[in-house]
């Protein structure tokens, strides 16, 4: 079943580079006591994730935060190496919490998960609103493109 507004998100552990290196980030650490937009991809540098998902969140980084957001955070289903080249790449480090769904134990327990004919495992593409712990908002693509789970669209449900 997928994760639904009134659910409390599921505290697993996630992964994130930092300059001393690889750290596990615990849920409860991102989310308590917290209000952030989350959203996920299907994968880091993909074109449609790095080209238009991503970017929407740097541009509006500002506005997001100014409506009260304390984070702004991305899940993937990729490694702790992959999310911080991603977010070197991109220049969205120190901007926006680039998380590590390796194994994919949070895309399983949210009902986000897939299995892709060319990737395996993956998160499917999704924007939500989280408020200590508790979503508040929540978008789930159904077609190709970021047209619910986009940055402007997130914006529109703070």
């Amino acid at each position: 079943m997928t994760i639904s507004v009134g659910d409390k998100l599921p505290d697993v552990t996630f992964k994130t580079m930092t300059a001393d290196g690889a750290k596990p980030i615990t849920g409860a650490e991102i989310f308590s006591g917290k209000k952030v937009v989350l959203f996920g991809v299907p994968g880091a540098f993909t074109p449609t994730c790095s080209n238009n998902h991503l970017p929407g969140y740097l541009e509006n980084h500002d506005a997001i935060l100014a409506r009260g957001v304390d984070t702004i955070a991305v899940v993937s289903v990729n490694d702790v190496h992959v999310m911080g080249a991603w977010a070197r790449f991109t220049g969205g480090e120190g901007k926006i919490l680039f998380l590590a769904d390796g194994g994919g134990d949070f895309a399983k327990a949210t009902g986000l998960d897939y299995i892709s004919n060319d990737m395996g495992l993956r998160s499917r593409r999704f924007s939500m609103v989280v408020d200590d712990g508790k979503v508040t908002a929540v978008n789930v693509e159904t077609k190709p493109g970021v047209d619910e789970s986009g940055a402007a669209h997130i914006l529109g449900q703070l």
